[in-house]
């Protein structure tokens, strides 16, 4: 792990709530896709994020869900709004954690996320993408609802230059006026629907800590082998 000074390229919003940061690093940084960072917010206090740029991208990108002001994420959002505005930079750890993709593996791919998790997979794709993977990969993204969704037609471009992937947003909740015309419910419901079987499966997972509880219980019902799952959410749960 490294600590290293980062300028602020920009700041956007994907949401309401959502924000894109990125970072340029002011050293080359060494990651595996699906690992994190922690922000330096002081000594005491570094706050962690996943990663949801490839390795090969010169820029750091995170996805920030900050729904609450004053809240745990929204301060770190300030402190970037502060550092741009001064053009100081930041500081962050990298990489850290230990759910990242196994490079060595040949089997097919589950990744899965709900919400501000879809960095943590995102990371997995683009690099997979841009090293032309052969691999069976079905990508799932859960959301409660259509306002929540960002860089869809973006996000589907990339996994379309996979030869054997797929793409599968799914919305929990949706309304009846809206014209949302793809798949709905419960998103790791939607992925034992489509899949006979978990077992030959390499299973990413991200997404709030009780979520991806109950989505290991039941995809261990399904099939999936507890050796080929991974989330740093299991180091918590």
């Amino acid at each position: 792990m490294n600590t290293i000074s980062c300028q602020i390229e920009s700041l956007t919003s994907l949401t309401v709530h959502v924000f894109k940061v990125l970072l340029k690093p002011s050293q080359k940084v060494d990651f595996v896709p699906g690992q994190y960072l922690n922000f330096v917010m002081s000594d005491e206090d570094k706050r962690p994020f996943s990663i949801a740029s490839s390795p090969n991208s010169d820029l750091i990108e995170l996805q920030i869900g900050a729904f609450v002001a004053d809240s745990y994420p929204m301060q770190v959002i300030d402190r970037i709004k502060s550092a741009q505005a001064e053009q100081k930079p930041i500081e962050i750890e990298i990489p850290l954690g230990n759910a990242q993709l196994r490079l060595d593996s040949e089997r097919p791919l589950l990744l899965l996320a709900g919400g501000t998790g879809f960095s943590y997979i995102k990371s997995m794709f683009e690099y997979l993408a841009e090293q032309n993977s052969q691999r069976h990969i079905m990508v799932y993204w859960g959301l409660r609802e259509l306002g929540a969704a960002y860089e869809l037609e973006e996000t589907a471009a990339i996994i379309a230059k996979l030869p054997h992937a797929n793409f599968i947003p799914v919305i929990e909740n949706v309304d009846e006026n809206s014209n949302w015309q793809g798949k709905t419910g419960l998103v790791h419901q939607a992925a034992m629907h489509d899949i006979i079987s978990l077992e030959p499966y390499d299973i990413y997972l991200a997404g709030r800590f009780e979520m991806v509880g109950a989505i290991r219980g039941d995809f261990v019902e399904h099939g999936a082998l507890l050796e080929h799952m991974y989330a740093d959410a299991f180091a918590f749960i």
